[in-house]
């Protein structure tokens, strides 16, 4: 049996029929499955069965996507920058290892999606090529910086491919980094474009849709559900990862999506007020502390687990309800605004904003020097204190105070 023929193994009473990949190991067999996925079996103890051979070029596919683009320019078109980071929107098997990668550039996207042709004048450029839980603030600085170049070079929108699993934080930074005349929409895959349930095409055709629209926000479009319909355009300072994998995992937290991208007909409608294009002067902020560590209070938190917080710049605590941690906590918190510490509390519940007057708990953490984050969301809330900390006079008041939507005067619910 070779790498690309049509197998079923038996092992230990399960059974499983695909198409043999190669293996980084002599011990196991790697076999995709027709759903998308690939499985890994122990060699020793498995029955396999050659059903066909050659059904996959491996050498072809390992070769896919060499060459350069020609993308042709259309006076009567709109430019929208494609700018890559990485992750599943841009990423392909490995047929070395069977594993899924990110290694798409920017141009490849346009191959591997033919749908955007015609839509859009194209600029493609590659900021990073990491899976997004190796997202740094550098990276945010070098994306910002990128971001602005492409909009003074007379993009009218600019598409930023990202991994799903810290796109919120990304959108977040690109909110407090960038004042933006023009459309910045981040758009990904929760499924790689080798599987038949891939959503990365019409997230890639409606995230375009939206760059060409008339909000120049920075925006997260997904799937708004798991049907291949319609897109949903989040507010990036308001959106949330809510589900591990399937394909509607985003969520606007405390109100209804800035808007849609309706995948047919090729509709952009909003829901919300937005800044319309044209209103802003294009402006770079891109200076970020680093020093900002997120807090997660939970029951029976060890105080000594918070030693590692001396001498950073801010600490943004997730607390429970209205914001509170345990008592014996809060005097740890209160030496941390005395050494120079910037200490802002949130909520972990996904709605509701923090107010620590209600009970004596909330009230000491407040005579401790502890500001109310209100309902930004934890994680909106650490990016916007390592933004402010770098840009701003008074960061803990900026905290209480709405920026760039991340902040709501009063949660209310919708419907």
């Amino acid at each position: 049996m070779n790498a690309g023929d049509r197998v079923r193994v038996t092992r230990a009473d399960v059974t499983n029929e695909g198409v043999l990949m190669p293996s980084s190991t002599e011990d196991h067999l790697v076999v995709k499955l027709d759903g998308g996925y690939n499985v890994g079996i122990a060699r020793e103890g498995a029955d396999v069965d050659v059903l066909e051979t050659d059904v996959y070029d491996i050498e072809d596919a390992q070769s896919e996507g060499d060459g350069t683009s020609e993308i042709e320019f259309d006076d009567d078109l709109p430019t929208v920058s494609l700018i890559s980071t990485g992750g599943t929107i841009a990423s392909t098997v490995d047929y070395r290892t069977g594993a899924v990668t990110a290694q798409f550039d920017a141009e490849d996207v346009l191959r591997a999606v033919p749908d955007l042709a015609g839509r859009a004048n194209y600029r493609g450029r590659v900021v990073a090529n990491i899976l997004s839980e190796n997202m740094t603030t550098d990276v945010w600085v070098d994306l910002a910086e990128a971001i602005a170049e492409e909009i003074e070079a007379g993009a009218d929108g600019v598409v930023v491919m990202h991994g799903t699993d810290t796109m919120q934080f990304s959108a977040s930074a690109m909110s407090f980094m960038l004042d933006t005349p023009v459309p910045i929409v981040f758009t990904g895959s929760q499924r790689s474009a080798d599987r038949p349930s891939s959503d990365n095409v019409m997230n890639a055709v409606c995230a375009v849709e939206a760059a060409k629209a008339d909000a120049a926000e920075v925006m997260v479009c997904m799937h708004a559900s798991e049907s291949d319909d319609v897109c949903a355009l989040h507010e990036g300072t308001r959106v949330r990862k809510n589900h591990t994998s399937r394909r509607d995992a985003f969520e606007t937290v405390g109100a209804k999506p800035l808007g849609e991208v309706d995948y047919e007909a090729e509709e952009v409608t909003f829901r919300r007020d937005y800044a319309p294009r044209g209103e802003a002067d294009l402006a770079l902020h891109a200076d970020i502390e680093s020093e900002v560590e997120l807090v997660k209070f939970t029951p029976g938190m060890d105080p000594a687990a918070l030693d590692y917080l001396d001498g950073k710049a801010g600490v943004v605590i997730e607390g429970t309800g209205l914001g509170h941690v345990h008592t014996d906590l809060i005097p740890r918190f209160e030496e941390l605004v005395e050494d120079g510490t910037t200490v802002a509390m949130t909520s972990q519940c996904l709605d509701g904003r923090v107010c620590d007057r209600v009970y004596d708990t909330g009230r000491d953490l407040l005579d401790a020097g502890v500001v109310e984050a209100g309902d930004t969301l934890p994680g909106t809330a650490k990016v916007k204190l390592m933004w402010s900390l770098a840009n701003l006079s008074d960061p803990a008041g900026a905290m209480g105070r709405n920026l760039e939507g991340e902040l709501t005067q009063r949660s209310v619910p919708w419907e």
